[in-house]
């Protein structure tokens, strides 16, 4: 319903009516534990042996030492600090080595301090060594310093089951006591290592009695206000989350509801601080619809069957990707089911993306290997048709420069309830709110979001697109009407609260647009979870 376009139109308002500046966060603080200080005193330096100070020890200069101190400054980047101590009135040459073969020369006069940023291609542990000769004598001091990378590469795992309440798989067979926590161990899990950094899980909410929601979070963290999925009585409902990992390698997921619930979480893919596969968000494109035989055969996706997808070297998306993001939307089925979506070449896993009841359109992002012809596949696990629609909104691969940084505690974009927020107030239909992230963050490439519609009065759908328009623009009243997305973020019915995660990509203006495409008021609650970039 929401996804079809045609539909009578409320006569648009002036762009820019409901706009704002990126959310007032500082990214690094909100990515703190990502950041770290590696340090090694001037104590620690070492005298070379051998050199012209051993000859001409009346001459030498036997205060050089280099003390060391180097932070993260972005995903891949590090500032280093190097605080020269010399005799007065002496040249001092430094010889920066980073580790990834690559060297910095400075020059100091006596006690100096030099400052130093520098980028890394590939994520990783590195090796940093400063080398200072005095230039007068030749004496040669050395000192040098371990150091990690920030950002977080992705590696794609087979789609696999980690946690199902129902069976027993991954913990308790039991459900979740209201207002209570499981813990899931993701590391040592499968093929994931020690070291992760953050999961991508779908968590699907399966036999409730009540309302509620559902919250993840780092093991050892407190739990945030947030929540990845809201779920109604009777209800079976799915959403992806990237999630931090906690320091012993599980997660937590907290029932918000009155009664207990079933919990089902698949894992398909991780992020370690090792070099792997970086993420390019694009503008959403659709590759399939069954509906019109775009990107396979025309009609309903029978039951119990799939349809493969070329997305590596197609429409853009380049060969040689490791895995796809996408938004899967199901309308039309004939009864209840789920849908699975995996790497072509390998069997389809019991993991589910997608679940629907019969006649409802239901969207949720994916995360997907891609098999090594660059292809994935598509499942109804229904025993009856549906149809599917399918956009890749990015794609992983190891020439890909975004990557990850999560937040410790997620960051509220907005929240259209909040008398307080400056986009107070309902979501018009088919009006849209923009966010300038590009202003305070040039150099992010993407988020990973929650977006909640909620309040809702009729059906439609909420879309989320890169904006052509610049700040400037929408400042001087220039900005023009951007062309409405057709792909969907999330599906919604009336009186329903739907959440779905995106990873919005801010295109070559920096602005992000969050539309209402339906023909009644919403509310809507966008939150940030972390963010990709490419320094």
């Amino acid at each position: 319903m929401g996804l079809i376009p045609g539909v009578a139109q409320a006569e648009p308002v002036a762009p820019g009516k409901k706009g704002i500046s990126a959310p007032d966060v500082d990214p690094k603080q909100a990515a703190a534990e990502n950041f770290k200080t590696f340090k090694s005193s001037a104590e620690r330096s070492v005298r070379a042996s051998g050199d012209k100070a051993t000859a001409q020890s009346a001459a030498a200069n036997p205060n050089l030492a280099v003390g060391l101190s180097a932070s993260n400054w972005s995903a891949h980047s590090l500032k280093l600090t190097t605080a020269v101590t010399s005799d007065a009135n002496r040249y001092v040459d430094a010889v920066i080595d980073w580790g990834d073969g690559t060297t910095s020369n400075e020059t100091a006069y006596g006690s100096a301090t030099i400052t130093n940023v520098h980028n890394y291609a590939e994520l990783g542990a590195y090796n940093v060594t400063v080398t200072a000769t005095d230039r007068a004598d030749g004496t040669v001091v050395t000192n040098s310093v371990e150091i990690l990378t920030a950002g977080s590469d992705f590696t794609p795992h087979a789609p696999t089951r980690l946690l199902d309440t129902r069976s027993g798989i991954g913990g308790a067979k039991a459900k979740i006591a209201p207002y209570g926590t499981t813990r899931v161990q993701i590391a040592g899990r499968g093929s994931i290592p020690a070291g992760v950094t953050a999961v991508v899980l779908n968590l699907t909410v399966t036999n409730t009695t009540s309302g509620g929601h559902v919250t993840a979070f780092p093991s050892g963290a407190a739990r945030p206000i947030t929540s990845n999925v809201n779920f109604a009585p009777g209800q079976t409902v799915p959403n992806l989350s990237v999630v931090r990992v906690g320091a012993d390698g599980y997660v937590e997921l907290y029932n918000g509801g009155w009664n207990s619930i079933d919990l089902i979480a698949d894992v398909t893919g991780y992020f370690t601080r090792d070099a792997s596969s970086g993420y390019t968000p694009i503008t959403p494109v659709r590759f399939a619809d069954t509906r019109e035989g775009l990107g396979t055969s025309r009609g309903q996706l029978a039951g119990q069957s799939s349809f493969g997808l070329q997305v590596g070297g197609s429409r853009g998306v380049p060969a040689g990707i490791t895995a796809v993001a996408l938004n899967v939307t199901v309308t039309n089925p004939r009864e209840a089911g789920h849908l699975t979506a995996y790497p072509s070449g390998q069997a389809a896993p019991s993991a589910s993306n997608l679940n629907f009841t019969a006649g409802q359109t239901v969207a949720n992002s994916v995360i997907v290997p891609v098999g090594a012809d660059g292809r994935i596949n598509i499942r109804n696990g229904a025993w009856a048709g549906t149809d599917v629609v399918v956009d890749v909104v990015g794609y992983y691969s190891e020439a890909s420069e975004g990557a990850y940084l999560g937040f410790t505690q997620p960051a509220r974009v907005f929240d259209t309830r909040d008398p307080e927020d400056n986009v107070y107030g309902p979501l018009g239909g088919r009006d849209y709110i923009w966010v300038d992230f590009a202003s305070k963050w040039p150099d992010d490439i993407g988020y990973v979001l929650n977006t909640t519609a909620t309040n809702t009065a009729g059906p439609g759908f909420v879309a989320v697109a890169p904006d052509p328009n610049y700040r400037w623009q929408y400042d001087g009243g220039s900005a023009s009407w951007p062309a409405a997305p057709t792909s969907s973020t999330l599906n919604f019915t009336a009186g329903k609260t739907v959440p779905n995660l995106v990873q919005a990509s801010t295109g070559h203006t920096g602005i992000v647009d969050f539309w209402n495409q339906s023909d009644d008021d919403i509310d809507l609650i966008v939150d940030m979870f972390g963010y990709y970039d490419r320094n």
